[in-house]
């Protein structure tokens, strides 16, 4: 049998005249780790959603009540210490206005689950753009996370962090041919004349 294939034996059942599989524990407790898996995946895509597409009210589940987040950005001078899920939402809530537009994307996860708890390391890239400053970041660093899962069979995010591999900013002001033909978080929905959209 190849290595890590699943073990099993059939027996015949005291029961009835059929036949009954009967597979190793061990294999079913990696079968639940990749369930594990896959639900932490989702908890992580719904947080990157939630923060882009500023769903203050739904961000919150994603954390336990005393999460922590360490965002190492240099675009707010220092790094940013936040301690309780409160806490993080305020700030998101606060600093992600409809004047600062978002972009994540995140991959390549390292996620290790042992019984309900678990942590994960992601590559990520992401764009800001504050329209109200005239000014674009953009960066990449690992998100180092770790994972609770509750007494609801949900998981949720303990701490989020990361440390910047790199971040740089530019002025929209040297293109001077840029124009938004579209912006979700522009109340007018203003296009430039003469572009036509099909």
């Amino acid at each position: 049998m190849p290595r890590g294939a699943p073990s099993a034996r059939i027996r015949r059942s005291r029961t009835c005249s059929c036949l009954q599989l009967e597979v190793n524990p061990i294999w079913k407790l990696d079968h639940m780790d990749l369930v594990a898996l896959e639900e932490i995946r989702q908890l992580k895509y719904r947080y990157l959603r939630c923060v882009d597409l500023k769903l203050w009210d739904e961000i919150g589940d994603v954390f336990t009540t005393d999460a922590s987040a360490d965002y190492g950005t240099h675009a707010v001078r220092e790094p940013l210490h936040l301690r309780g899920r409160d806490e993080i939402v305020s700030y998101l809530r606060e600093n992600l206005g409809p004047e600062i537009i978002t972009v994540h994307r995140c991959g390549q996860p390292e996620i290790n689950v042992e019984g309900d708890k678990a942590t994960g390391t992601w590559s990520f890239e992401d764009t800001v753009i504050a329209t109200e400053f005239r000014v674009v970041i953009k960066g990449a660093a690992f998100y180092e996370d770790t994972y609770e899962r509750g007494a609801d069979g949900k998981w949720r995010l303990s701490h989020i962090g990361y440390q910047r591999i790199y971040e740089t900013m530019s002025s929209l002001d040297d293109t001077p041919s840029l124009r938004f033909i579209d912006n979700m978080w522009d109340q007018a929905k203003r296009q430039p004349q003469g572009i036509i959209i099909p």
